[in-house]
């Protein structure tokens, strides 16, 4: 874990504000816009007029880490305790910048929401950075986050990165390559990766490239999943040159259309995410046993969506591909098995 000199040098050096985000006043200052957004988003989301305490941020990152997702609370049982609110805090900020791009349905209004939360960001980051002088960010999200931020001294751009991609859906909407939907992967899961390295004490670049491996292949596996739930938001993830490649039309996608060439297509699409996973496993072995362990889950979850899509025959136009309840208990199972073996044999 970083070090951080008792005069915050060290610090102020890796968490100075990123000019490269600041937000122009006529951006935030559209009230009307940012209204008319906000009212299509949970009013909890709101940033309110005064800022609540640590201990009120606190639980409001907790209560919406805990509600989102089933798997999320299973996953901090194997995390030390005093990891488990640095995990909420990193969580909310995720989920909420997530949803202000997606969820919005109107593309000014996401654009105008996502600008105002990164100036609550670079307000974070300046107050940490000058407290006598910058003012305070007044989202309970940002109020708790800090505490994480100063704590394990992650730099800014791991946060405002995802900004960037969740920007970047607004706009693009085909990517023409694979090496642009890596680029797009760059942005959109690779700083998780990289957050969960800094709650675990772990910056140095060998690790983050195998995490950006394993987001990679994630994000791929969810894209493969989705290609129907995409294409019905307009976006299409599949790499043009590929459907070119194997005689497949946006038509196919478009009508649900299965065509020997879609099954084709996709079982090469999966087999190259099942590489990049394989790319990642190394990690498991470089970082301590439980956050190991959640690595562990959360690749093989991953490859269990490729197995899923492989089980119907490569057809996830006609059915979403997902994984039971069953089976994620068993990955669950498996993976508990497979540490206290480890453990036993030291």
């Amino acid at each position: 874990m970083a070090s951080i000199s008792s005069n915050g040098s060290s610090l102020e050096s890796r968490i100075n504000p990123d000019p490269r985000t600041r937000v122009s006043p006529e951006v935030t200052g559209d009230a009307a816009a940012l209204a008319e957004g906000w009212a299509r988003l949970p009013e909890s989301y709101r940033i309110p007029e005064v800022a609540p305490t640590v201990e009120e941020a606190r639980g409001y990152c907790e209560r919406l880490a805990r509600s989102h997702y089933e798997n999320f609370s299973v996953a901090t049982w194997f995390l030390p305790k005093h990891l488990h609110q640095h995990f909420y805090n990193v969580y909310a900020y995720c989920r909420i910048s997530d949803d202000l791009g997606d969820e919005v349905g109107d593309t000014r209004l996401s654009l105008r929401l996502l600008d105002r939360w990164e100036e609550e960001l670079r307000c974070t980051y300046a107050l940490l950075a000058d407290p006598a002088s910058a003012p305070a960010p007044s989202h309970p999200v940002f109020v708790a986050l800090a505490e994480t931020i100063r704590r394990f001294a992650i730099p800014q751009h791991e946060f405002s990165d995802l900004l960037v991609a969740f920007r970047q859906d607004q706009g693009v909407k085909r990517y023409e390559t694979f090496d642009d939907l890596l680029g797009y992967c760059r942005n959109s899961a690779n700083p998780v990766g990289h957050l969960v390295l800094y709650l675990g004490g772990y910056s140095d670049p060998e690790r983050q490239q195998l995490s950006d491996f394993t987001c990679t292949a994630l994000q791929l596996a969810n894209f493969w999943q989705d290609v129907s739930v995409d294409y019905g938001k307009g976006r299409i993830y599949l790499p043009l040159e590929d459907l070119r490649r194997f005689g497949v039309s946006e038509s196919d996608i478009a009508e649900r259309r299965t065509t020997p060439a879609f099954l084709e297509m996709m079982r090469f699409e999966v087999a190259r995410a099942h590489q990049w996973f394989e790319r990642g496993v190394p990690l498991i072995g470089k970082v301590d046993k439980q956050l190991a362990l959640d690595l562990e889950l959360f690749t093989r979850g991953g490859q269990e969506i490729l197995n899923a899509i492989e089980a119907q025959g490569f057809d996830v136009l006609k059915s979403r591909p997902s994984i039971s309840k069953v089976r994620k208990v068993g990955l669950l199972l498996r993976a508990l098995a497979g540490k206290m073996t480890a453990g036993s044999s030291q």
